[in-house]
């Protein structure tokens, strides 16, 4: 039955994928070339909305930080919307108008309405804020806006700092924080290893700062109470971040500090902002549909991926083609060629084509190897044929010339080898029987022991052979006459091989489920180079082809195959110089229990 082709391998699918694969790559590259045109320029109306949207956001807030309620916003608000060209509207959470870019705006603004923020200095909407940090915008600092002799103070502290780090190859500049605070960032390098740059008393609070961050802490303080974490102790910096006096590092919980600092914050610096509100951009019409320009770019763009399409579609499919045309041209060939000239055809592929070369080679050297076989067999009859016949020629011959007489001698002689000829042709019928599948065998219930009792008293006259007395003696479901022919085989070769005073054992043994018949003999044995070939048709160890040491070449071959036909099999066993054993093995059922021999 031939193997199925793995789906994946299926020549059938391959095409389909080919074309599946052609038609995807058309519509990827069309819609490729669609999103491309399209991408631009949404790509740049988005970044002009976004950018419009950061900046209207970023101004509101900053208003928003910086003062505690919404009054006066309403001229930033137009100004903003002449900037950049939109339209905006600034609402309280419950959608109350408090500024809008138009007069004729209404005085609330729909619920289904989106905000494009939220305008919250204590709460950033990272959507469209500009400004990097946590959620609080640096710009709300309430009370803890420096005066102008705190902020030139540490202005001169940080400009030492600045001059100690330079000495220590380190490029730093001094920024001035929102609440007036000077803070020092480095640009470039690596701090001194040694001496510390930081002078003393610019990280510390100032008069102005004690007091908030007193209460900062005490806020705080309440908020870790609430969390389950009363005992902590500790300050906060200018920069608002917890120094802890004696709690051990594993009792720190700082995110959870961070996090109550932060709602502290908020709950401060409350008064000092404006309430939560918010924002709506809109662009100042109503948007107009998309339309794509097939401009001379953009055609000469439409006209390039349709060719290189074109001509991927006609690569693809010329060396799919090849492909499959290279073997079947190769079949083609190997089939024409002359029958002694047959080449085996390459395997290339694991598809049907494949499946098909790997089947023509395998027919092909089945054929050669009957071709052979055929011419093997047709020289060995032959010259099995002819010596039975020469010698009866030659008798014959001999005997009509009157030079010797027709007496019993010559007359037995010529029976002798009549029967060898009639051997022969039995042997060879049994062959083409058992070729042919027509050779049957028929059980029956044969007591195995008698029978094999029989066959070694009609081959004594030949040697000295014996039945074992420790075999088994069952009934078994066996053909008597085929295993009379194997067992006679097997028992004439071994008498043939034996040398005068050797001997022939025969034995019977019954194991579970099957029977055991081995015949063994005392002669030279059999060469380990040999022993594979002892079952080959025609064939004999002694390459002379003499009669002395051999049959017909044919009694094992056919021995095997009657094994086989029952269910079994034959196998030789020898050690070279200690004899040869030869065993059949046939699965049998035993009938009834073993019987008695008188």
């Amino acid at each position: 039955m031939p193997r199925a082709v793995p789906l994946h391998r299926s020549l059938v699918v391959r095409l389909l994928a080919t074309s599946m694969l052609i038609a995807v790559c058309a519509v990827a590259a069309t819609a490729w070339l669609t999103v491309q045109l399209t991408k631009r320029a949404v790509t740049q109306e988005q970044s002009r909305t976004l950018a419009s949207d950061t900046d209207v956001y970023d101004a509101i807030i900053a208003y928003a930080a910086t003062h505690d309620r919404w009054d006066g916003v309403d001229e930033l608000v137009r100004r903003q919307a002449e900037l950049t060209g939109t339209r905006i509207a600034l609402t309280t959470p419950a959608r109350g108008l408090i500024a809008a870019s138009s007069a004729d705006a209404p005085a609330t603004v729909a619920a289904s309405d989106v905000p494009t923020a939220t305008v919250d200095p204590l709460r950033l909407d990272r959507g469209v804020a500009r400004v990097s940090g946590g959620l609080i915008d640096s710009r709300a600092v309430g009370p803890y806006r420096l005066t102008d002799a705190e902020r030139d103070r540490l202005r001169r502290l940080a400009d030492v700092q600045v001059i100690c780090l330079r000495r220590g190859n380190v490029t730093a500049e001094v920024v001035e924080l929102p609440s007036g605070r000077p803070a020092v960032r480095e640009v470039t390098g690596e701090p001194p290893p040694i001496t510390p740059c930081d002078p003393a008393g610019l990280l510390d609070p100032v008069e102005t700062e004690r007091k908030p961050l007193a209460d900062l802490v005490t806020l705080t303080v309440a908020c870790l109470r609430d969390a389950g974490n009363p005992n902590l102790r500790f300050t906060i910096t200018p920069e608002f971040i917890p120094r802890y006096e004696d709690a051990p590092p594993e009792a720190r919980d700082d995110r959870r500090v961070r996090e109550c600092i932060g709602d502290a914050r908020r709950d401060q610096l409350r008064p000092y902002v404006a309430p939560p509100a918010l924002l709506f951009v809109t662009g100042p019409s109503a948007p107009e549909t998309a339309v794509l320009t097939l401009s001379p770019a953009n055609t000469a763009r439409i006209a390039g991926t349709a060719a290189l399409i074109l001509l991927l579609t006609l690569a693809v499919t010329v060396v799919a083609g090849l492909r499959l045309v290279r073997p079947l041209r190769a079949l083609t060939e190997a089939a024409r060629a002359p029958a002694n000239r047959q080449a085996p055809v390459p395997v290339t592929t694991r598809d049907e084509i494949g499946y098909l070369a790997a089947a023509f080679n395998d027919l092909s050297a089945r054929r050669q190897a009957l071709e052979r076989q055929r011419n093997a067999m047709v020289n060995d009859i032959a010259h099995e044929l002819r010596t039975p016949l020469t010698n009866i020629r030659t008798w014959l011959e001999t005997a009509r010339d009157g030079a010797v007489a027709v007496d019993q001698e010559v007359l037995d002689l010529l029976v002798d080898e009549s029967v060898l000829l009639h051997h022969v042709v039995d042997d060879l019928r049994d062959i083409a029987a058992l070729e042919a599948g027509s050779l049957r065998v028929h059980p029956e219930p044969t007591y195995v022991r008698d029978l094999l009792e029989q066959l070694v008293e009609a081959h004594r006259g030949g040697g000295a052979v014996t039945l074992d007395p420790a075999s088994d003696d069952p009934e078994a479901d066996v053909d008597p006459v085929r295993l009379r022919q194997i067992v006679g085989n097997l028992v004439s070769n071994a008498i043939r091989h034996t040398s005068p005073g050797g001997t022939v054992t025969v034995k019977l043994e019954m194991r579970p489920g099957r029977m055991v018949i081995s015949v063994s003999d005392t002669g030279p044995g059999i060469a380990p180079a040999d022993l594979p070939r002892v079952f080959d048709r025609f064939w004999r160890a002694d390459s002379s082809r003499s009669r002395a040491t051999g049959g017909s070449g044919l009694g094992l071959p056919i021995a095997r195959e009657l094994a086989r036909a029952h269910g079994g099999d034959l196998t030789a066993t020898s050690v070279p110089g200690r004899g040869a054993t030869f065993t059949v093995i046939l699965p049998v059922t035993i009938d009834r229990e073993p019987h008695a021999n008188s």
